[in-house]
């Protein structure tokens, strides 16, 4: 049985804590060269994923995300930045996806294609019994199944 296309991009990846602050998390993040990493809780296990949307969505105030158009907010960001920057500090918990957005070690493609898109998420953690085994990201596998096709 051939190996699916989702195993072959399995890549171990830096894990962030639960009480990671938000700045620290932002920094793995940014240097970790994805667009999300894995939360795990003090005992190791799987709770979330933390990455560009949560940031976003620490960062400017709740009713950013009703709005449907923000044309006519001021054009900087500073002060934005300036009234929310405490959230720099925050642990990471609190700005988490923690919707269990996870497939186990022996998932199939389907299963993962399926995750990426009723879930909208830009990785897949891949975990064995909580355990962060890896994450497959969506570039990576969409990448690899237009490779396929060709």
């Amino acid at each position: 049985m051939p190996q699916t296309i989702g195993n072959l991009l399995i890549r171990e990846v830096p894990l962030l804590r639960v009480d990671d602050a938000v700045r620290d998390a932002s920094t793995t993040v940014v240097e970790a060269a994805l667009p999300a990493l894995p939360v795990v809780d003090r005992d190791g296990r799987y709770r979330g994923i933390f990455g560009e949307r949560e940031l976003i969505t620490a960062l400017f105030p709740g009713y950013v995300g009703a709005l449907g158009g923000a044309a006519f907010v001021p054009k900087s960001i500073d002060a934005a930045i300036e009234k929310r920057q405490s959230c720099w500090l925050d642990p990471v918990e609190r700005y988490m996806n923690a919707e269990h957005i996870d497939v186990p070690s022996d998932f199939s493609d389907v299963g993962l294609a399926e995750t990426f898109i009723h879930h909208r998420v830009l990785i897949v953690p891949v975990t064995d019994d909580g355990s962060v085994r890896g994450v497959v990201t969506r570039s990576e596998f969409f990448q690899a199944l237009v490779e396929r096709l060709a």
